[in-house]
């Protein structure tokens, strides 16, 4: 059995498609697996390491690009096509599937031209503009919240894949009220500058406070790295700083509460956790989708959301303190992320790509 997954451009997208690799793999099948992906450094990064094919097209994104880029992104489409149906014609795939971006276009559109079976999953509440293109074409569309409009027949809400490394964590979290309290913060992600700098400020505020004891992580990315830790040694604030952590299911592991954008791939690893957030989105998201995934977790009682321009470092301190001094609201809190949880959701998608396959 061969399978092609394509898609690309941030780890939201590439995560899921390791997972479901990864599960296909396992399923007790022979099964080679080829990603094609974006020439992008980070999705270079991001497959290192795991023994998969990878190949990339040349082609270009359509939105909130200028009409030059945009007549520019329309003119190689077609090579982009022809690009992928050889990289079809070679592999011979069973199923091509696309986890987001604007590389699933063309590989999905020569997939369809070729006869090859095909499956989009979206992530977010808010379908992206290639997965709304092709989904008319595809034989499923997988969801992991409810609410995208896709065509209602081939359309199966089935959750985000999650790693089977964070499915595994999930089940051996410390317990409950564990002193010292740990929170993590990811700001390693696009556009988290805001964040790491208002939690320089907030922490400041929350560890002269002697009733909190908390330890933090804070993943920062790599260009804040330095000035976040220089801001934390200033305020004299003891904090685990990283760029990023590797081992991310041994960092949910120990943490309590977390602060992070509300990218859908990150939700989906909260909720089976079943780890309480404080989520600020990040303001410039496609159609805001970032606000509209977060939303569904609010409203689940698993999650509080503030709006950016809603926080000062002091106004974010006032909010911290009140979710680490409140241990019942917490568990809660975590209770009804964990329901909100899908940890089943690569498995779904797995028989029914292997049922459409036969």
């Amino acid at each position: 059995m061969r399978i092609i997954i394509t898609g690309g451009g941030t780890g939201g997208h590439l995560f899921p498609g390791i997972a479901l690799a990864t599960a296909l793999q396992e399923q007790g099948r022979e099964c080679e697996i080829m990603f094609i992906g974006t020439s992008r450094q980070l999705d270079q990064d991001t497959l290192a390491g795991y023994d998969f094919a990878t190949a990339s097209i040349s082609c270009m994104g359509l939105k909130g690009k200028g009409l030059f880029n945009r007549l520019k992104s329309i003119s190689i489409l077609p090579g982009a096509v022809m690009e992928a149906m050889r990289i079809i014609k070679n592999f011979q795939p069973d199923l091509v599937f696309g986890v987001g971006g604007y590389v699933t276009g063309p590989v999905l559109m020569a997939a369809k031209l070729l006869s090859v079976p095909t499956c989009i999953h979206e992530q977010n509440s808010v379908p992206g503009l290639a997965n709304r293109m092709i989904s008319r074409f595809v034989d499923r569309v997988f969801i992991s919240i409810p609410g995208p409009s896709f065509p209602e027949k081939k359309t199966i809400i089935t959750g985000n894949p999650v790693r089977q490394e964070i499915l595994t964590a999930a089940e051996n979290r410390k317990p409950e009220n564990a002193s010292p309290l740990t929170l993590l913060v990811l700001g390693g992600s696009l556009g988290a500058h805001r964040i790491n700098l208002l939690m320089v400020e907030a922490m400041a505020a929350i560890t002269s406070n002697e009733e909190i004891d908390v330890e933090i992580l804070h993943q920062t990315g790599r260009a804040d790295e330095e000035t976040v830790r220089a801001g934390y040694e200033k305020n004299g604030v003891t904090a685990d700083v990283a760029p990023f952590y590797t081992d991310m299911a041994g960092v949910y592991q120990k943490a309590d509460l977390v602060v992070a954008r509300a990218g859908a791939t990150t939700l989906a690893e909260l909720a089976v956790m079943g780890l309480p957030a404080l989520l600020i989105p990040y303001p410039y998201a496609a159609d805001d989708h970032q606000a509209r995934n977060a939303q569904y977790y609010v409203a689940g009682g698993g999650a509080v959301m503030y709006r950016e321009e809603e926080l000062t470092g002091e106004r974010l301190a006032e909010v911290l303190k009140e979710m680490l001094s409140g241990s019942g609201e917490r568990q809660i809190m975590s209770a009804n992320m964990k329901k909100m949880g899908r940890p089943e959701a690569t498995r779904r998608i797995v028989d029914d790509c292997l049922q459409l396959i036969s």
